[in-house]
């Protein structure tokens, strides 16, 4: 049984070090949990910046190297099947056995994933070592997101391998369960927070010295990120605020480099490069949102949740956002945010109108999307969720077998 007089030893399972939506909420989310109840341990399968910031952090971090084949295997052929296809069973099986060996030497307590290929591989070996499993799904499972093959399969393995499924949404879980929101024992959301909330509650963010409005988008640059539905935004906005500066803020992923350059060329094509900035990766999330005065979000296809609005909306940005996935969870009413058609470049054109034309309309929806930030999508309100559901699963736990000691 677990002794009384020491944390949960939590070992948090990651495939990459690349630092993506995922893996940023678990950083941040590892950075203010309690170390008192928890004693954080993270395993990651290959080298990255992720690695030297949990460290950074005074989070013990292990590394177990997996083959790039396995690697570098996209979501979009991501699968039980597609895994252990014979080229690759015996690397798989190789890494399940190694994370089996670590999670008894180690004596952890729960096992909790952060991306789909190590739900697969640590589920398994979770399971192997008799060890209370969390799934934490950060990825719509539905068929504008992943194969449909892929989701069929993933969403009946989500119902036997893991003892508890957290989802960032009831978006995503909702996509889990076939378009149906329904929260059990083995199933519970926990949104995501940000840092931001706390960091920024006395800092007065910055109005452009120039006196000249800033709009941007921030997220990896991708084609559902929709920077191609923001740039025909822009260009509309051009003709009548020729003024206005605008900013795209990140870079491409997971081999979308010639996305990228599409959307370059795009801007060069629009007559939009004397007022588009292409700023590259930023680390510095709150010196971002000091050099904007709007933030837009253009996803095409529905986000797991939307990590991006959040932090804008924490600094107090009016925020322009698509209506999908989990992001009406967020911006729930006109008041604090203003929704959008997705793939509607006239509808986004129009919303920044508005918040153009109208300063004061601007800062007042700014500072009522940070109030509801402040009361609702806390770091460390997320840190409570996932604490709870802990104290929840080792409670079940304990009912049907030991945990290490």
């Amino acid at each position: 049984m677990v002794e009384t007089h020491r944390p949960l030893r939590v070992l948090y399972v990651d495939h990459t070090a690349k630092l993506s939506g995922g893996e940023i909420a678990l950083l941040n989310l590892l950075r203010v949990i309690d170390r008192s109840a928890v004693e954080p341990h993270v395993l990651l399968f290959s080298k990255g910046p992720l690695q030297s910031l949990l460290t950074d952090s005074s989070v013990t971090t292990h590394l177990l190297e997996m083959d790039n084949e396995v690697l570098e295997t996209r979501k979009e052929s991501l699968g039980v099947n597609s895994i252990f296809k014979l080229k690759k069973i015996e690397l798989v099986v190789s890494q399940i056995w190694k994370v089996f060996k670590f999670i008894r030497e180690n004596k952890i307590d729960i096992v909790h994933t952060n991306s789909l290929k190590s739900d697969v591989i640590a589920g398994i070996s979770a399971k192997l070592a008799g060890v209370p499993l969390i799934w934490h799904i950060r990825d719509r499972i539905d068929g504008d997101y992943l194969p449909a093959k892929v989701a069929s399969t993933f969403k009946l393995s989500a119902k036997i391998i893991p003892d508890l499924v957290i989802a960032n949404s009831y978006a995503t879980l909702s996509s889990l369960n076939d378009n149906q929101v329904k929260t059990n024992g083995h199933e519970i959301v926990v949104h995501d927070g940000t840092p931001l909330a706390q960091a920024l509650l006395h800092r007065q963010m910055s109005k452009r010295k120039d006196g000249n409005t800033t709009i941007g988008i921030i997220g990896r640059i991708s084609p559902w990120k929709g920077q191609h539905i923001f740039l025909q935004a822009a260009q509309q906005i051009n003709r009548q605020f020729p003024e206005v500066r605008f900013k795209i803020v990140g870079s491409a992923m997971f081999d979308e480099q010639a996305y990228e350059k599409q959307i370059r060329q795009l801007a060069t094509d629009l007559l939009l490069d004397e007022v588009v900035e292409f700023t590259g990766f930023r680390e510095d999330v709150a010196q971002v949102l000091d050099e904007l005065d709007i933030v837009v979000h253009a996803s095409t296809t529905g986000e797991p949740f939307g990590q991006v609005i959040v932090e804008a909306m924490s600094a107090g940005r009016p925020v322009v956002a698509t209506n999908g996935g989990g992001v009406p969870e967020i911006v729930n009413s006109q008041s604090v945010g203003l929704l959008v058609p997705m793939n509607n470049a006239d509808a986004i054109t129009e919303a920044l109108k508005r918040l153009i034309s109208d300063p004061n309309y601007a800062s007042t929806l700014g500072e009522a999307g940070r109030q509801h930030v402040l009361q609702n999508f806390t770091i460390e309100k997320t840190a409570r969720g996932i604490e709870q559901a802990y104290s929840k699963l080792t409670s079940t736990a304990k009912q049907t077998r030991p945990i290490h000691s």
